[in-house]
C-alpha cells in the first residue's frame, strides 16, 4: 500500500518496476487511518507512508499506523525526506523502516546524492544490509563526506527553513491570488493537530494552488527570480517548480496524479523578507 499523493518516483517505482516482479499495489489516504484499514489485505507486507507527502503535504498518524500495521502483521515504512530526522523521528512512533533521500535536507547543499534505511529491528537491519552489499547501493567516500558535512548543520538549517517557511505559507495564505495553501503548519490544514504532536516544526516545504489555474501556475514559476526553477528540494537555496510538469510528471492519469494548478516551493534559508519579495512579483 502507498500513498495516494505520493513522489512521482515513488509511483513510478511501484508500478512501473514492482508490478514487474509481480509486486501488487493499492493507493490509499495515508492521512486517514480508517481509509489505511480498509486498504489493507492479507496479502499486504508494507504500508509505505510518506509524511509530509509529496506535494501536497498530508500527515499520516504515524503512530496509529504503526499499530495498524502491528496488527495486520506488515511492516511499516516512512519516507521521512520532507521532515528530516531533526524534525520527526518515525522509529520513536512505532516504525519499522525510515526512509531517507539523503540529497534532500541530509545533505543539504545541493552537492550529493543518496538515500538512507535506518531500522529498529538489527535482524532486518542486516538483510538490508546483505541486499545492499549484493545490488552495490555503497555510497563513495567522498559521498559519505559530503553528507556528514550536511549533518553537522542539519538542525541550524531546518529551524531557519521552518523560520522562512512559516513566513511564506503565513503570506501565501492571504494572497488573492493563491486559491489554497498547503502547509502543515497552518492551522486550517487538516492535518495540523496531527504533525503537532508528532513533528518538532512543519518543515520548509510548501505548496499553493495558483488562483488562475495551471497557465497562471507556470507563468508563476517562470517569473521567480530568487527562487529558482528546478526540481529537488531541501538545498540552502530557494526552488519553485510546477510539479505537474515536472516531479509529478510520470503520475499523469493515475491515482497519484496532481492538481494543474499546484506549485510547489522548497524555501531555503535566504533572507525572508527578500523571498517573499520575489514571490510578490512571481504571482503578478
Amino acid at each position: 500500500m502507498i500513498p495516494d499523493d505520493a513522489y512521482g518516483g515513488t509511483y513510478r517505482l511501484f508500478a512501473k518496476v514492482a508490478e514487474r516482479w509481480g509486486l501488487s499495489w493499492t493507493a490509499a489516504r495515508i492521512s486517514d487511518v480508517d481509509a489505511v484499514r480498509q486498504a489493507v489485505t492479507d496479502q499486504t507486507k508494507i504500508i509505505w507512508v510518506e509524511t509530509p507527502t509529496n506535494p501536497l503535504l498530508n500527515i499520516a498518524d504515524i503512530a496509529g499506523l504503526a499499530g495498524l500495521a502491528r496488527e495486520k502483521r506488515a511492516l511499516l515504512v516512512v519516507d521521512n525526506t520532507f521532515a528530516s530526522p531533526y524534525l520527526q523521528q518515525p522509529l520513536a512512533l512505532g516504525a519499522d523502516v525510515v526512509v531517507h533521500s539523503t540529497t534532500k535536507y541530509v545533505g543539504g547543499h545541493s552537492d550529493v546524492i543518496g538515500g538512507a534505511l535506518v531500522v529498529a529491528d538489527p535482524g532486518l537491519g542486516d538483510e538490508l544490509k546483505f541486499h545492499q552489499n549484493a545490488m552495490g547501493a555503497i555510497a563513495g567516500p567522498f559521498d559519505a563526506w559530503l553528507t556528514m558535512r550536511g549533518v553537522r548543520t542539519l538542525g541550524v538549517r531546518m529551524d531557519r527553513h521552518c523560520d522562512n517557511a512559516e513566513r511564506i505559507a503565513a503570506y501565501l495564505h492571504s494572497h488573492p491570488k493563491v486559491r489554497r495553501v498547503y502547509y502543515p503548519g497552518l492551522p486550517e490544514h487538516p492535518g495540523h493537530e496531527t504533525a503537532a504532536k508528532q513533528m518538532r516544526r512543519f518543515g520548509g516545504m510548501v505548496s499553493f494552488a495558483a488562483a488562475g489555474g495551471e497557465q497562471h501556475a507556470v507563468e508563476i514559476c517562470n517569473r521567480a527570480k530568487l527562487f529558482t526553477l528546478a526540481e529537488s528540494l531541501g538545498g540552502v537555496e530557494s526552488l519553485i517548480e510546477h510539479p505537474g510538469q515536472m516531479t509529478h510528471a510520470s503520475a499523469a492519469g493515475s491515482p497519484l496524479e496532481v492538481p494543474s494548478d499546484l506549485v510547489r516551493l522548497s524555501v531555503g534559508i535566504e533572507t525572508a523578507d527578500d523571498l517573499l519579495a520575489d514571490l510578490e512579483q512571481a504571482l503578478g
